[in-house]
C-alpha cells in the first residue's frame, strides 16, 4: 500500500484537506466554489501534478461549505463524486429550496463574520455523486479509507477514517471555535448526532481532522464532555423561528 500524505488547505470558510499519494490524489470535502481555483492552483503549482491526479472528491453533506465546489472541481478534472447512499436529495421540494437559500445566506454570514470578501458561494441544491457509499464502505480507488455513517448535523453526514494511520475526517461532527467546542448548526437529529460521538470516540482515533478547528488530538475524556453537552433537542432554523415565536406570544401574554 503506498504512503500518503496528508495537507490542509485553508479554504474560503473552513479547513479542506487533500490526500496526496505518488499516483494520485483524493479531496475529503467538496469545499466552497470559491475554493476551486486554489485547490486546482496546490496541484499544479506546488505539487506540480497534472488536475487529472485527482480521482475522487467526497461530498460529505450537502451544505456550502462541503459541497459547494464539487461539480465544478468534477468538470475542470474528471474525478469522481462520492457520497452517501441517499435516496433523496437533501434540498428537495419547495421547502428544500428554500434551506438552500438560507443555507448560503449562512455561509456568506460566516465569511463576513471571519472577514473575507464577498464571494459568489451558489451551487446547484441538487448533487448526483458517480459513487454512492454505505457505513464501513471503503472509498472507491482508496482501500486505506473507510466511509462512516455520522448523521445528526443533517440525515447523510459522512466522516472518513484512514486505517493505517488512524486519522478521521469528522466535516462538520465536531466544531471548535476559537479555544472552545460547539456543536454544529443545525442539528436535526440530536440522538443520531450523539451515536454519531461515540461512533467518532470508539474508533480511538490518533488524531482528528475537523472543517472548522483544523487538526486535533481529542482524548477520551473530551469525547464524554461532547457527548454530555450535545444538544438535546433539535436545533434548525425552523425550530428557531418557532422558539423566537413563542418567546414573543409569551411576552405578549404576560404583558397584557
Amino acid at each position: 500500500m503506498s504512503l500518503c500524505e496528508i495537507i490542509r488547505l485553508d479554504g474560503y470558510i473552513q479547513s479542506t484537506y487533500l490526500v496526496v499519494y505518488p499516483d494520485k490524489l483524493l479531496l475529503l470535502d467538496g469545499c466552497c466554489r470559491p475554493d476551486v481555483p486554489m485547490v486546482l492552483n496546490y496541484i499544479q503549482e506546488t505539487l506540480q501534478r497534472p488536475v487529472t491526479d485527482l480521482k475522487v472528491v467526497v461530498v460529505t453533506h450537502m451544505h456550502p461549505d462541503h459541497a459547494g465546489g464539487a461539480n465544478k472541481l468534477r468538470r475542470s478534472t474528471g474525478c469522481c463524486i462520492v457520497s452517501a447512499n441517499k435516496p433523496n436529495q437533501w434540498y428537495a421540494g419547495i421547502g428544500g429550496q428554500l434551506m438552500h437559500l438560507v443555507d448560503t445566506s449562512l455561509a456568506h454570514y460566516v465569511a463576513k463574520r471571519q472577514g473575507r470578501l464577498p464571494k459568489n458561494l451558489w451551487y446547484p441544491a441538487h448533487l448526483h455523486p458517480d459513487i454512492t457509499v454505505n457505513d464501513g464502505d471503503s472509498v472507491p480507488e482508496f482501500d486505506d479509507w473507510q466511509v462512516l455513517e455520522t448523521p445528526g448535523h443533517t440525515d447523510r453526514d459522512l466522516s472518513l477514517f484512514h486505517r493505517p494511520s488512524r486519522q478521521v475526517y469528522t466535516a462538520d461532527l465536531i466544531i471548535k471555535l476559537h479555544h472552545k467546542f460547539v456543536a454544529p448548526f443545525p442539528i436535526y437529529d440530536p440522538k443520531a448526532y450523539i451515536s454519531s460521538l461515540q461512533k467518532v470516540k470508539d474508533l480511538n482515533p490518533s488524531n482528528v481532522m475537523m472543517a472548522h478547528g483544523r487538526e486535533l488530538v481529542i482524548d477520551a475524556a473530551t469525547f464524554d464532555m461532547l457527548i454530555v453537552q450535545a444538544p438535546k433537542h433539535r436545533r434548525t432554523v425552523k425550530d428557531t423561528i418557532r422558539h423566537k415565536l413563542l418567546w414573543w406570544r409569551t411576552k405578549e401574554s404576560e404583558m397584557g
